[in-house]
């Protein structure tokens, strides 16, 4: 994610698909994309920030996974990016999943 001056494009957010040709066929590699351009025309109402150019890496699973599982994983994918980038910018430490941090005298 970047942000830039909401001026500069008319304040609407920006979304790149990159779909490696690992992945499969020109016909293949177009469908997916379609369906992520469909998931995140659905879901980025509301949840993309309009200062914001999203870059999306394409994976195989987007071609078979059911439309509605895409949906909300795109909706928790907005969630976590903006998480993230809100903590990034507090200066907060980012929690690992798994990872505990004991603390000092317990065993």
């Amino acid at each position: 994610m970047r942000e830039r001056p909401a001026t500069e494009n008319g304040g609407t957010a920006r979304f790149g698909f990159t779909i490696t040709k690992k992945i499969g066929n020109a016909v293949t590699r177009n469908r997916i994309r379609r369906r992520l351009k469909a998931a995140f025309a659905a879901a980025a109402e509301g949840r993309a920030r309009p200062s914001c150019d999203y870059v999306i890496v394409a994976r195989h699973a987007a071609l078979d996974r059911p439309f509605a599982a895409l949906l909300e994983d795109v909706a928790r994918a907005f969630v976590a990016l903006h998480d993230n980038a809100k903590r990034s910018r507090s200066g907060e430490a980012r929690p690992r999943p798994g990872k505990t941090v004991a603390s000092k005298g317990s065993t």
